[in-house]
Protein backbone atom coordinates (compact mmCIF):
# COMPACT_ATOMS: atom_id res chain seq x y z
CA UNK A 1 0.00 0.00 0.00
CA UNK A 2 1.66 3.24 -1.14
CA UNK A 3 0.93 5.97 1.38
CA UNK A 4 3.17 9.04 1.30
CA UNK A 5 3.63 12.37 2.97
CA UNK A 6 3.70 14.68 -0.03
CA UNK A 7 5.71 17.44 1.58
CA UNK A 8 7.47 16.14 4.68
CA UNK A 9 8.59 13.04 6.45
CA UNK A 10 6.90 12.30 9.73
CA UNK A 11 10.41 11.88 11.15
CA UNK A 12 10.77 15.65 11.04
CA UNK A 13 8.53 15.83 14.10
CA UNK A 14 11.39 14.99 16.38
CA UNK A 15 13.22 18.24 15.72
CA UNK A 16 10.41 20.76 16.13
CA UNK A 17 9.19 22.60 19.21
CA UNK A 18 11.10 20.31 21.55
CA UNK A 19 11.37 23.03 24.17
CA UNK A 20 7.81 24.29 23.99
CA UNK A 21 6.39 24.40 27.50
CA UNK A 22 2.86 23.01 27.94
CA UNK A 23 0.70 25.48 29.84
CA UNK A 24 -2.44 23.42 30.58
CA UNK A 25 -4.99 25.28 28.41
CA UNK A 26 -7.80 22.85 29.23
CA UNK A 27 -10.50 23.79 31.72
CA UNK A 28 -14.08 22.83 32.50
CA UNK A 29 -16.83 25.38 32.98
CA UNK A 30 -19.08 25.27 36.02
CA UNK A 31 -21.74 23.47 34.02
CA UNK A 32 -19.30 20.76 32.98
CA UNK A 33 -18.65 22.12 29.46
CA UNK A 34 -15.18 21.22 28.25
CA UNK A 35 -13.31 24.35 27.07
CA UNK A 36 -9.85 24.50 25.53
CA UNK A 37 -7.97 27.58 24.33
CA UNK A 38 -4.69 27.64 22.43
CA UNK A 39 -2.62 30.72 21.58
CA UNK A 40 -0.70 29.81 18.44
CA UNK A 41 1.32 33.01 18.57
CA UNK A 42 3.17 31.27 21.43
CA UNK A 43 5.25 28.09 21.14
CA UNK A 44 3.18 24.93 21.38
CA UNK A 45 4.37 21.37 22.04
CA UNK A 46 4.29 18.44 19.71
CA UNK A 47 1.23 16.28 20.27
CA UNK A 48 1.60 13.41 22.70
CA UNK A 49 -0.93 11.41 24.67
CA UNK A 50 0.65 12.67 27.87
CA UNK A 51 0.36 16.37 26.97
CA UNK A 52 -2.93 15.91 25.11
CA UNK A 53 -2.52 18.68 22.52
CA UNK A 54 -0.04 20.15 20.08
CA UNK A 55 1.29 20.16 16.54
CA UNK A 56 0.78 16.79 14.93
CA UNK A 57 1.66 14.67 11.88
CA UNK A 58 3.97 17.32 10.40
CA UNK A 59 6.36 19.88 11.88
CA UNK A 60 5.09 23.05 13.48
CA UNK A 61 4.78 26.04 11.12
CA UNK A 62 7.96 28.08 10.69
CA UNK A 63 8.48 31.59 9.34
CA UNK A 64 10.82 30.35 6.63
CA UNK A 65 8.05 28.22 5.10
CA UNK A 66 4.83 30.21 5.50
CA UNK A 67 2.92 28.44 2.73
CA UNK A 68 3.23 24.92 4.10
CA UNK A 69 0.29 23.20 5.83
CA UNK A 70 0.31 22.09 9.44
CA UNK A 71 -1.85 20.07 11.83
CA UNK A 72 -2.94 20.68 15.41
CA UNK A 73 -4.56 17.97 17.55
CA UNK A 74 -6.38 18.02 20.88
CA UNK A 75 -7.29 14.97 22.94
CA UNK A 76 -11.04 15.03 23.68
CA UNK A 77 -13.79 12.50 24.47
CA UNK A 78 -16.29 11.46 21.80
CA UNK A 79 -18.80 14.16 20.95
CA UNK A 80 -19.48 17.33 19.00
CA UNK A 81 -17.18 20.32 19.44
CA UNK A 82 -17.57 23.95 18.53
CA UNK A 83 -14.29 25.20 17.09
CA UNK A 84 -13.56 28.92 16.87
CA UNK A 85 -10.41 29.92 15.00
CA UNK A 86 -8.94 33.41 14.71
CA UNK A 87 -7.05 33.71 11.43
CA UNK A 88 -4.53 36.27 10.25
CA UNK A 89 -0.91 37.20 10.71
CA UNK A 90 1.70 39.89 10.32
CA UNK A 91 1.12 39.85 6.57
CA UNK A 92 -1.71 38.83 4.29
CA UNK A 93 -2.98 35.26 4.62
CA UNK A 94 -5.13 32.62 2.95
CA UNK A 95 -6.33 29.67 5.00
CA UNK A 96 -8.34 26.50 4.42
CA UNK A 97 -9.37 24.43 7.44
CA UNK A 98 -10.12 20.73 7.36
CA UNK A 99 -10.90 18.42 10.26
CA UNK A 100 -10.14 14.77 10.96
CA UNK A 101 -9.89 12.90 7.62
CA UNK A 102 -9.79 15.94 5.28
CA UNK A 103 -13.30 17.08 6.22
CA UNK A 104 -13.64 20.56 4.66
CA UNK A 105 -14.89 23.06 7.25
CA UNK A 106 -14.02 26.50 5.82
CA UNK A 107 -12.14 27.55 2.71
CA UNK A 108 -10.28 30.50 1.25
CA UNK A 109 -10.46 32.76 4.27
CA UNK A 110 -8.28 35.72 3.30
CA UNK A 111 -6.81 38.61 5.24
CA UNK A 112 -5.34 41.32 3.03
CA UNK A 113 -3.21 43.39 5.40
CA UNK A 114 -0.99 43.10 8.43
CA UNK A 115 -2.71 42.29 11.73
CA UNK A 116 -6.12 41.92 10.09
CA UNK A 117 -8.00 39.01 11.62
CA UNK A 118 -11.05 36.96 10.75
CA UNK A 119 -12.88 34.57 13.04
CA UNK A 120 -14.53 31.40 11.79
CA UNK A 121 -16.69 28.87 13.63
CA UNK A 122 -17.74 25.32 12.85
CA UNK A 123 -18.65 22.11 14.67
CA UNK A 124 -16.58 18.94 14.40
CA UNK A 125 -17.84 15.49 15.36
CA UNK A 126 -15.14 13.38 17.01
CA UNK A 127 -15.59 9.68 17.70
CA UNK A 128 -13.77 6.49 18.62
CA UNK A 129 -14.73 2.86 17.85
CA UNK A 130 -16.07 2.35 21.39
CA UNK A 131 -19.84 1.99 21.85
CA UNK A 132 -19.87 0.60 25.40
CA UNK A 133 -17.15 -0.78 27.60
CA UNK A 134 -17.70 -4.19 26.02
CA UNK A 135 -18.68 -3.31 22.46
CA UNK A 136 -17.01 -1.41 19.65
CA UNK A 137 -17.28 -0.77 15.93
CA UNK A 138 -15.52 -3.49 13.98
CA UNK A 139 -13.35 -1.17 11.92
CA UNK A 140 -11.25 -2.49 9.06
CA UNK A 141 -7.50 -2.90 9.29
CA UNK A 142 -6.98 0.05 6.94
CA UNK A 143 -9.12 2.28 9.20
CA UNK A 144 -6.91 1.80 12.25
CA UNK A 145 -4.61 4.62 11.13
CA UNK A 146 -7.45 6.98 10.23
CA UNK A 147 -7.77 10.25 12.11
CA UNK A 148 -11.50 9.50 12.23
CA UNK A 149 -11.18 6.82 14.90
CA UNK A 150 -8.41 8.01 17.21
CA UNK A 151 -8.52 9.74 20.61
CA UNK A 152 -8.04 13.26 19.32
CA UNK A 153 -9.68 16.00 17.30
CA UNK A 154 -7.29 17.00 14.52
CA UNK A 155 -7.38 20.20 12.49
CA UNK A 156 -5.51 20.68 9.20
CA UNK A 157 -4.54 24.25 8.28
CA UNK A 158 -3.81 24.59 4.59
CA UNK A 159 -4.05 27.21 1.85
CA UNK A 160 -1.62 29.45 0.00
CA UNK A 161 -0.57 31.27 3.22
CA UNK A 162 -2.18 29.67 6.28
CA UNK A 163 -2.04 31.83 9.39
CA UNK A 164 -3.66 30.98 12.74
CA UNK A 165 -3.64 33.13 15.85
CA UNK A 166 -5.77 31.09 18.21
CA UNK A 167 -8.00 28.03 18.51
CA UNK A 168 -10.93 27.71 20.92
CA UNK A 169 -12.64 24.34 21.38
CA UNK A 170 -15.68 23.63 23.54
CA UNK A 171 -18.12 20.76 23.76
CA UNK A 172 -21.31 21.30 21.76
CA UNK A 173 -23.33 18.16 22.30
CA UNK A 174 -26.58 20.12 22.27
CA UNK A 175 -26.45 20.78 18.52
CA UNK A 176 -28.34 18.40 16.19
CA UNK A 177 -26.23 15.87 14.31
CA UNK A 178 -26.50 14.68 10.72
CA UNK A 179 -25.21 11.08 10.61
CA UNK A 180 -24.04 9.74 7.24
CA UNK A 181 -24.23 6.04 6.33
CA UNK A 182 -22.73 4.69 3.13
CA UNK A 183 -19.72 3.46 1.23
CA UNK A 184 -16.68 4.91 -0.58
CA UNK A 185 -18.79 7.55 -2.33
CA UNK A 186 -19.77 8.98 1.08
CA UNK A 187 -16.84 8.30 3.46
CA UNK A 188 -14.27 10.85 4.62
CA UNK A 189 -11.45 9.66 2.36
CA UNK A 190 -8.18 9.92 4.29
CA UNK A 191 -5.79 10.36 1.37
CA UNK A 192 -5.34 12.41 -1.77
CA UNK A 193 -6.53 12.34 -4.49
CA UNK A 194 -9.65 10.48 -3.31
CA UNK A 195 -12.67 12.32 -1.93
CA UNK A 196 -16.39 11.80 -1.27
CA UNK A 197 -19.40 14.01 -0.85
CA UNK A 198 -19.62 13.35 2.91
CA UNK A 199 -16.38 15.24 3.56
CA UNK A 200 -17.24 18.17 1.27
CA UNK A 201 -20.81 18.83 2.38
CA UNK A 202 -19.50 20.02 5.75
CA UNK A 203 -18.36 23.20 3.97
CA UNK A 204 -21.95 24.36 3.53
CA UNK A 205 -23.26 23.98 7.08
CA UNK A 206 -22.74 26.47 9.87
CA UNK A 207 -21.87 25.92 13.55
CA UNK A 208 -25.48 25.17 14.53
CA UNK A 209 -25.23 21.55 13.35
CA UNK A 210 -22.69 18.69 13.35
CA UNK A 211 -22.04 16.15 10.60
CA UNK A 212 -20.87 12.69 11.68
CA UNK A 213 -19.69 10.60 8.74
CA UNK A 214 -19.94 6.89 9.62
CA UNK A 215 -19.52 5.67 6.03
CA UNK A 216 -16.64 3.43 5.00
CA UNK A 217 -15.36 2.17 1.66
CA UNK A 218 -16.64 -1.17 0.45
CA UNK A 219 -19.64 -1.41 2.76
CA UNK A 220 -23.15 -2.60 2.04
CA UNK A 221 -26.29 -2.25 4.13
CA UNK A 222 -25.52 -5.68 5.55
CA UNK A 223 -21.87 -5.07 6.45
CA UNK A 224 -22.58 -1.59 7.83
CA UNK A 225 -24.99 -3.12 10.32
CA UNK A 226 -22.84 -6.21 10.97
CA UNK A 227 -19.83 -4.07 11.88
CA UNK A 228 -21.89 -2.26 14.55
CA UNK A 229 -21.76 1.07 12.71
CA UNK A 230 -25.52 1.59 12.95
CA UNK A 231 -25.34 0.62 16.61
CA UNK A 232 -22.67 3.30 17.10
CA UNK A 233 -25.08 5.88 15.67
CA UNK A 234 -27.95 4.60 17.80
CA UNK A 235 -25.87 5.04 20.96
CA UNK A 236 -26.10 8.84 20.67
CA UNK A 237 -29.01 9.37 18.26
CA UNK A 238 -31.82 11.58 19.54
CA UNK A 239 -34.83 13.55 18.40
CA UNK A 240 -33.80 16.36 16.05
CA UNK A 241 -30.95 14.36 14.53
CA UNK A 242 -30.89 13.08 10.94
CA UNK A 243 -29.53 9.91 9.36
CA UNK A 244 -28.71 9.96 5.64
CA UNK A 245 -28.38 6.55 3.96
CA UNK A 246 -26.72 5.88 0.58
CA UNK A 247 -25.99 2.27 -0.39
CA UNK A 248 -26.11 0.26 -3.60
CA UNK A 249 -22.67 0.17 -5.21
CA UNK A 250 -21.54 -2.85 -3.23
CA UNK A 251 -24.93 -4.34 -2.33
CA UNK A 252 -25.40 -5.21 -6.00
CA UNK A 253 -22.39 -7.57 -5.77
CA UNK A 254 -23.84 -9.69 -2.95
CA UNK A 255 -25.17 -12.99 -4.26
CA UNK A 256 -26.20 -15.09 -1.26
CA UNK A 257 -29.73 -16.55 -1.25
CA UNK A 258 -32.25 -13.73 -0.93
CA UNK A 259 -29.79 -11.03 -1.96
CA UNK A 260 -30.71 -8.51 -4.59
CA UNK A 261 -32.66 -5.25 -4.74
CA UNK A 262 -36.16 -6.52 -4.04
CA UNK A 263 -35.69 -8.59 -0.91
CA UNK A 264 -32.61 -8.32 1.29
CA UNK A 265 -31.65 -4.77 0.27
CA UNK A 266 -35.16 -3.52 0.98
CA UNK A 267 -35.36 -5.51 4.20
CA UNK A 268 -32.16 -3.92 5.47
CA UNK A 269 -33.23 -0.42 4.43
CA UNK A 270 -36.36 -0.98 6.49
CA UNK A 271 -34.16 -1.79 9.48
CA UNK A 272 -32.47 1.60 9.11
CA UNK A 273 -35.89 3.27 9.00
CA UNK A 274 -37.26 1.47 12.03
CA UNK A 275 -34.20 1.92 14.22
CA UNK A 276 -33.74 5.61 13.41
CA UNK A 277 -37.40 6.40 14.01
CA UNK A 278 -37.39 4.47 17.27
CA UNK A 279 -35.20 7.29 18.63
CA UNK A 280 -37.45 10.04 17.25
CA UNK A 281 -34.83 11.02 14.65
CA UNK A 282 -35.38 11.59 10.92
CA UNK A 283 -34.07 9.47 8.07
CA UNK A 284 -33.30 10.46 4.47
CA UNK A 285 -32.49 8.07 1.61
CA UNK A 286 -30.03 8.91 -1.18
CA UNK A 287 -29.99 6.72 -4.29
CA UNK A 288 -26.44 5.65 -5.27
CA UNK A 289 -24.18 7.91 -7.31
CA UNK A 290 -23.58 6.92 -10.90
CA UNK A 291 -20.44 5.35 -12.30
CA UNK A 292 -18.71 6.89 -15.31
CA UNK A 293 -19.94 4.37 -17.91
CA UNK A 294 -21.16 5.83 -21.20
CA UNK A 295 -23.09 4.19 -24.00
CA UNK A 296 -21.42 3.91 -27.41
CA UNK A 297 -22.78 7.32 -28.38
CA UNK A 298 -20.46 8.90 -25.79
CA UNK A 299 -23.31 11.08 -24.52
CA UNK A 300 -25.69 8.85 -22.57
CA UNK A 301 -24.75 7.26 -19.27
CA UNK A 302 -25.40 3.57 -18.74
CA UNK A 303 -27.34 2.32 -15.75
CA UNK A 304 -24.87 0.14 -13.82
CA UNK A 305 -26.98 -0.21 -10.66
CA UNK A 306 -29.79 -2.32 -12.06
CA UNK A 307 -32.96 -2.13 -9.94
CA UNK A 308 -31.27 -0.90 -6.75
CA UNK A 309 -32.20 2.79 -7.14
CA UNK A 310 -35.83 1.89 -7.83
CA UNK A 311 -35.87 -0.57 -4.92
CA UNK A 312 -34.76 2.22 -2.57
CA UNK A 313 -37.42 4.52 -4.00
CA UNK A 314 -40.09 1.89 -3.34
CA UNK A 315 -39.09 1.60 0.32
CA UNK A 316 -39.09 5.40 0.55
CA UNK A 317 -42.63 5.57 -0.87
CA UNK A 318 -43.91 2.77 1.34
CA UNK A 319 -42.33 4.13 4.53
CA UNK A 320 -42.76 7.84 3.73
CA UNK A 321 -38.98 8.47 3.80
CA UNK A 322 -37.69 11.67 2.14
CA UNK A 323 -35.47 10.70 -0.79
CA UNK A 324 -32.74 12.54 -2.69
CA UNK A 325 -32.41 11.00 -6.15
CA UNK A 326 -28.64 11.28 -6.29
CA UNK A 327 -28.59 8.64 -9.01
CA UNK A 328 -30.56 10.93 -11.34
CA UNK A 329 -28.65 14.05 -10.33
CA UNK A 330 -25.24 12.49 -10.94
CA UNK A 331 -26.47 11.12 -14.29
CA UNK A 332 -27.23 14.71 -15.26
CA UNK A 333 -23.82 15.78 -13.93
CA UNK A 334 -21.85 13.14 -15.85
CA UNK A 335 -23.73 13.77 -19.07
CA UNK A 336 -23.31 17.55 -18.72
CA UNK A 337 -19.54 17.06 -18.45
CA UNK A 338 -19.43 14.55 -21.31
CA UNK A 339 -17.49 11.33 -21.69
CA UNK A 340 -14.07 13.00 -21.67
CA UNK A 341 -14.86 15.96 -19.43
CA UNK A 342 -16.35 13.72 -16.75
CA UNK A 343 -12.87 12.36 -16.04
CA UNK A 344 -12.26 15.61 -14.15
CA UNK A 345 -14.86 14.49 -11.59
CA UNK A 346 -13.01 11.29 -10.77
CA UNK A 347 -9.58 9.97 -9.93
CA UNK A 348 -8.10 10.11 -13.42
CA UNK A 349 -4.49 11.31 -13.30
CA UNK A 350 -1.46 10.52 -15.47
CA UNK A 351 1.62 8.98 -13.88
CA UNK A 352 3.76 11.32 -11.76
CA UNK A 353 0.94 13.74 -11.00
CA UNK A 354 1.73 13.10 -7.33
CA UNK A 355 5.10 12.25 -5.75
CA UNK A 356 5.72 8.52 -5.81
CA UNK A 357 2.87 7.86 -8.26
CA UNK A 358 4.65 5.93 -11.02
CA UNK A 359 1.46 4.61 -12.65
CA UNK A 360 -1.59 6.36 -14.06
CA UNK A 361 -4.72 6.43 -11.90
CA UNK A 362 -7.94 5.64 -13.72
CA UNK A 363 -11.06 5.13 -11.61
CA UNK A 364 -14.63 5.52 -12.86
CA UNK A 365 -16.35 5.23 -9.47
CA UNK A 366 -14.39 7.26 -6.94
CA UNK A 367 -14.44 11.03 -6.98
CA UNK A 368 -11.63 13.51 -6.57
CA UNK A 369 -12.20 16.66 -4.46
CA UNK A 370 -13.73 18.61 -7.37
CA UNK A 371 -16.15 15.80 -8.19
CA UNK A 372 -17.00 15.26 -4.53
CA UNK A 373 -17.76 18.96 -4.20
CA UNK A 374 -20.20 18.77 -7.12
CA UNK A 375 -21.97 15.75 -5.61
CA UNK A 376 -22.10 17.47 -2.20
CA UNK A 377 -23.88 20.37 -3.86
CA UNK A 378 -26.36 17.89 -5.34
CA UNK A 379 -27.11 16.66 -1.82
CA UNK A 380 -27.63 20.21 -0.56
CA UNK A 381 -30.02 20.90 -3.45
CA UNK A 382 -31.87 17.70 -2.58
CA UNK A 383 -32.23 18.93 1.01
CA UNK A 384 -33.63 22.21 -0.29
CA UNK A 385 -36.01 20.53 -2.72
CA UNK A 386 -37.36 18.37 0.12
CA UNK A 387 -37.81 21.50 2.28
CA UNK A 388 -36.06 19.80 5.18
CA UNK A 389 -35.58 21.97 8.28
CA UNK A 390 -31.82 21.50 7.80
CA UNK A 391 -31.84 24.33 5.25
CA UNK A 392 -31.80 26.83 8.12
CA UNK A 393 -28.27 25.69 8.97
CA UNK A 394 -26.80 26.44 5.52
CA UNK A 395 -24.06 29.05 5.43
CA UNK A 396 -24.99 32.47 4.01
CA UNK A 397 -22.64 32.11 1.02
CA UNK A 398 -24.47 29.02 -0.31
CA UNK A 399 -25.65 29.48 -3.90
CA UNK A 400 -28.13 27.13 -5.54
CA UNK A 401 -26.64 24.55 -7.88
CA UNK A 402 -27.72 22.82 -11.07
CA UNK A 403 -25.86 19.60 -11.98
CA UNK A 404 -26.65 20.32 -15.64
CA UNK A 405 -24.31 23.32 -15.27
CA UNK A 406 -21.46 22.17 -13.02
CA UNK A 407 -18.77 24.46 -11.68
CA UNK A 408 -15.68 24.95 -13.82
CA UNK A 409 -13.16 22.33 -12.71
CA UNK A 410 -10.28 24.63 -13.63
CA UNK A 411 -11.53 27.23 -11.14
CA UNK A 412 -11.90 24.75 -8.29
CA UNK A 413 -9.39 25.41 -5.51
CA UNK A 414 -8.30 22.50 -3.31
CA UNK A 415 -4.90 22.88 -1.61
CA UNK A 416 -3.55 19.34 -1.54
CA UNK A 417 -3.35 17.65 1.83
CA UNK A 418 0.06 16.19 2.68
CA UNK A 419 -0.95 12.52 2.52
CA UNK A 420 -1.34 10.50 -0.67
CA UNK A 421 -2.28 6.91 -1.47
CA UNK A 422 -2.05 5.01 -4.75
CA UNK A 423 -4.39 2.23 -3.73
CA UNK A 424 -8.05 2.51 -4.67
CA UNK A 425 -10.59 2.58 -1.85
CA UNK A 426 -12.46 -0.66 -1.20
CA UNK A 427 -15.50 -1.21 -3.39
CA UNK A 428 -16.26 -0.02 -6.89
Amino acid sequence: MARLFLFFSALCLSVVSANAAPHSPMVTDGDGTLVKDFDLTRPQPLYSQEVGYGYDLLPAPVKAKPSEPFFFSVKVPDGNYLVRVVLGGKKNSNTVIRAENRRLMVENITTKKANETKTVEFVVNKRSPFITQDKRVRIKEREKDYLTWDEKLTLEFNGSLPAVKSIHIESADEVPTIHLCGNSTVVDQAFEPWASWGQLITRWFGPEVAIANHAESGLTCRTFIAQNRLEKIMATLRKGDYVFVEFGHNDEKEHAPGDGPWYHYQYLLKQFVDQVRSKGADIVFCTPTQRRAFENDGKTLKNTHGDFPEAMKEVARRENVPLIDLNAMTKTLFEACGEEGSKHLLVHYPANTFPGQDKALSDNTHFNPYGAAQVAKCIVMGIKQLHLPLVKYLRPDWQDYDPAHPDDWQSFNWPISPMFENKKPDGN
